[in-house]
């Protein structure tokens, strides 16, 4: 039978467009203070480390073929997988609410119609891309990214070129390791998603590799985008700089569309984790009701500051992608005919609790690095353990030998 996946470039195209945000060049401003210099090497850093991760993610995925909530069965358990699952979909509301906000404040900034209007527009057009599907936005897709590659060229040039520095570099502003984990941080958010997209890819490992880099590049270029914003323009509001440089019209399209491709994977995601916690609903129907509670959100509430929320997605996902990492490509584990594996459940929670230690801790790699490191030397602490003490019982049983 002929396989009917996803191609390689279609993956591509898809994390092209989740990396071109609004919620990434916000993201980058936070790195000013450092200077271009230190927060490129910590943009850079961040996302060597987080785009590692999201790389084993997508790649478990589509050598399983299940989705990313699906996967996290073969460590947790067929029920103990509800409690990430649940997050996500949490994670994938919030997610979709933020952007949808910063791109109808962004949008409102060049064409002021108000910013309840834009949300409306915006989740409109999120609603449109799921009724298409992702099966055939293909050509689409293409052409969207195609306008979004050329005018985010257009965009970097216009900020780095004739500007002095703005003098907002402080040492005191921000550690090169609390940068770094907020480059992590943004792929990082996405670890609990590529596998809804690679489990359907014609080739998973090189359908995950494009994904990882293509994405990694982007982020790259959207957070210098916005620190050099911020370094060389002397403002943190990329809507003004659009609109001082002449984008206006296309500045708009660039607000609008970016907001729409990112923001369409997070709530498909959703929809595909909510079908892991029942499976009475309906990907597609579950996608379109988060992105209308993110538009009923995006309305109501201000979300204006993101950091604390990706240190919360950082401080849930690190340790269950560790575990993830230890059981399927060194232990090689298989717990979805339990339905609660407990010890990793406790694992994660111990890898909790201290990425939350961490944040009190500066280090030069951030936080992700070092306590995914010791979740996975727990995991294979108790694994030799374990085996040791089965072993051990075994050797009881047996008969003495004459």
């Amino acid at each position: 039978m002929e396989n009917k996946g996803t191609s390689t470039l279609s993956n591509g195209l898809i994390w092209f467009g989740a990396g071109v945000s609004i919620a990434e060049i916000l993201t980058g401003t936070y790195l000013a203070p450092l200077g271009f210099e230190k927060g490129l090497a910590a943009i850079f850093l961040g996302h060597l480390i987080g785009c590692t991760m999201l790389f084993f993610a997508g790649l478990i995925g589509g050598m399983k073929r299940l989705s990313a909530m699906e996967t996290v069965k073969l460590s947790f358990g067929s029920k103990g997988c509800l409690l990430f699952a649940v997050l996500n979909v949490l994670q994938l509301v919030g997610w979709t609410a933020i952007m949808i906000y910063d791109g109808a404040l962004a949008a409102n900034s060049i064409y002021g119609t108000g910013a309840w209007i834009w949300c409306l527009v915006i989740g409109g057009l999120i609603i449109v891309w799921i009724l298409i599907g992702l099966k055939n936005l293909g050509k689409l897709n293409t052409v969207a990214m195609a306008l979004l590659f050329i005018l985010t060229l257009i965009l970097g040039k216009v900020i780095f070129s004739g500007h002095g520095g703005s003098g907002l570099v402080s040492e005191e502003g921000m550690s090169f390791g609390a940068a770094v984990e907020l480059s992590v941080a943004m792929p990082l958010s996405w670890l609990p998603l590529i596998s809804d997209y690679t489990r359907e890819a014609k080739k998973p490992f090189q359908a995950t590799l494009a994904s990882t880099l293509v994405y990694g590049v982007v982020s790259c270029f959207m957070y210098i985008i916005g620190m050099g914003a911020a370094l060389f323009t002397g403002t943190y509001d990329i809507a003004v700089i659009m609109v001082k440089a002449g984008l206006g019209v296309a500045g708009l399209f660039i607000i609008v569309l970016s907001t729409v491709t990112t923001t369409f994977l997070d709530a498909f995601s959703a929809g595909v984790s909510s079908t892991v916690i029942s499976g009475a609903v309906k990907e597609k129907w579950a996608a379109i009701a988060v992105t209308v509670i993110g538009t009923i959100a995006a309305i109501v509430y201000p979300m204006d500051n993101i950091t604390n929320f990706l240190y919360l997605i950082g401080s849930v996902f690190a340790p269950m992608i560790a575990i993830q990492i230890a059981d399927t490509f060194i232990l090689k584990n298989d717990f979805r005919t339990v339905r609660f594996h407990v010890p990793n459940l406790v694992i994660w929670a111990c890898g909790f609790v201290l990425y939350r230690i961490l944040m009190h801790v500066d280090t030069p790699v951030g936080n992700t690095l070092p306590d995914m490191a010791v979740t996975i030397g727990i995991c294979l602490v108790y694994h030799a353990v374990s085996s040791a003490a089965g072993s051990k019982k075994v050797s009881k049983a047996e008969p003495e030998s004459i």
